[in-house]
C-alpha cells in the first residue's frame, strides 16, 4: 500500500513539473481583436480599381418580396446567411485612370450609425487623400451612397471633387413638390438628400448628367432605373476589360442573383427594378464583364456565372498581388 502511495505521489509530482514547464514555454500573447484596413486593389487594364469598405448594415429578410418565403429562406440557408437580419456590406469604388481619381459613391458617413462611415479612413489607408479625388459619381441619392459627401463639420469631404448625379435622380430627391406628396416614412430621405447636397451646391460642386454621360474617357454612365428614378450604373473600360459598378441593383447576394425577380422594399418601383436587373445581368454575362456591387460582400467584385434561365451565381474575385 505504501509503495502504491509513493508511486502516485511521484507521478503527480512529475505531472506538475511537466505542466510547469509547458506553462513557461507557452506564449500567452494577447488577442489583437482588430481587422485589417478595408480596401482591396486590382488592375483593370491600365486603370487601378480600389474597393473602399464603408461598413455594414442589416437588411430584414421580410423586406424581400415577389417570391415564396420558403424559396427565399432556402437561398439564404444555402449561403449560410444569418436571418432575420442579413448582414450587408456597403462599398465604394475608387478608380485611378492615370489622369483622374474618380470615386463611385461616398458611403454613409455618420448618418446611419457606428457600423458605417469608414470610406475616408480606408481611402487614406489605401494611400490616397480626400483632396486628391477629382470627382464623385453617385449611383443614386440614398443615404448610404451620399452620406459620406460631407465631413463631421458639414463641409464637403472631398473639397476638390465635382459631384455628379443623374439629372432624373437629382430632380426627384431635391423636388419639394415630390417630397410633400411622399409618404411620411420617406420624408427623412428627402430631407437627407437636401441637407447633403446643399453644401456641395453652395460650393458649385453639384452637377447633373443625362444617360450616356462620359465624365472621363473609359467611364460611362448608364441609366438603370427602378431602385430609384435615376439609379445609374457605371461602365469602366480599359484595354478591352470592363467592370460595371451596379450600385443597388442587388441587395441580397444569396437571393437576387439566383432569383433576380425577387424584389426589395428599398426599390422605388419594384417592377422596374426587376426589369433593369434582368436586362443588366443579361448584358453583363453576354460581354463577360466584371461586376462591382455596393452591397456585395467586400471586396464587392466578381463575375456572373449563368446557372440557368434568369439564374446566376456571382463568383468573387480571387485575391492576388498586383
Amino acid at each position: 500500500m505504501k509503495h502504491l502511495q509513493k508511486c502516485i505521489y511521484r507521478c503527480s509530482l512529475i505531472a506538475l513539473l511537466m505542466l510547469g514547464s509547458f506553462s513557461i514555454l507557452k506564449a500567452e500573447a494577447p488577442m489583437v481583436k482588430s481587422q485589417v484596413s478595408g480596401y482591396y486593389r486590382m488592375m483593370l487594364g491600365q486603370f487601378e480599381i480600389t474597393t473602399l469598405y464603408d461598413g455594414y448594415t442589416g437588411i430584414d429578410v421580410k423586406q424581400l418580396h415577389n417570391g415564396p418565403e420558403s424559396k427565399i429562406q432556402e437561398l439564404l440557408n444555402r449561403q449560410f446567411v444569418p436571418t432575420p437580419k442579413m448582414p450587408t456590406s456597403v462599398n465604394a469604388f475608387l478608380i485611378n485612370t492615370g489622369s483622374k481619381l474618380v470615386l463611385i459613391d461616398s458611403g454613409a458617413g455618420k448618418v446611419f450609425g457606428p457600423t458605417l462611415g469608414n470610406v475616408i479612413q480606408n481611402l487614406k489607408a489605401s494611400g490616397y487623400k480626400p483632396s486628391q479625388v477629382d470627382m464623385v459619381l453617385i449611383t443614386h441619392m440614398h443615404g448610404d451612397h451620399i452620406g459620406g459627401l460631407l465631413d463631421s463639420s458639414g463641409k464637403p469631404a472631398f473639397p476638390n471633387a465635382t459631384i455628379w448625379t443623374a439629372k432624373a435622380e437629382s430632380n426627384y430627391w431635391l423636388s419639394t413638390d415630390i417630397a410633400k406628396k411622399a409618404p411620411a416614412e420617406m420624408q427623412s430621405h428627402f430631407k437627407l438628400a437636401r441637407d447633403i447636397s446643399g453644401p456641395c451646391k453652395a460650393a458649385g460642386k453639384w452637377k447633373t448628367f443625362e444617360n450616356g454621360f462620359e465624365p472621363v474617357p473609359g467611364i460611362k454612365a448608364v441609366s438603370s432605373p427602378g431602385h430609384t428614378p435615376g439609379h445609374t450604373v457605371y461602365e469602366i473600360t480599359s484595354d478591352g476589360q470592363t467592370l460595371v459598378a451596379i450600385g443597388d441593383t442587388v441587395h441580397s447576394v444569396a437571393v437576387q442573383f439566383a432569383a433576380p425577380t425577387i424584389s426589395c422594399d428599398f426599390d422605388t418601383d419594384q417592377t422596374q427594378a426587376i426589369a433593369s436587373r434582368l436586362a443588366l445581368f443579361k448584358n453583363i454575362t453576354t460581354r463577360n464583364t466584371l461586376v462591382a456591387g455596393a452591397h456585395l460582400p467586400f471586396p464587392g467584385i466578381g463575375r456572373l456565372h449563368i446557372d440557368g434561365e434568369n439564374t446566376y451565381t456571382c463568383v468573387p474575385v480571387i485575391y492576388s498581388p498586383l
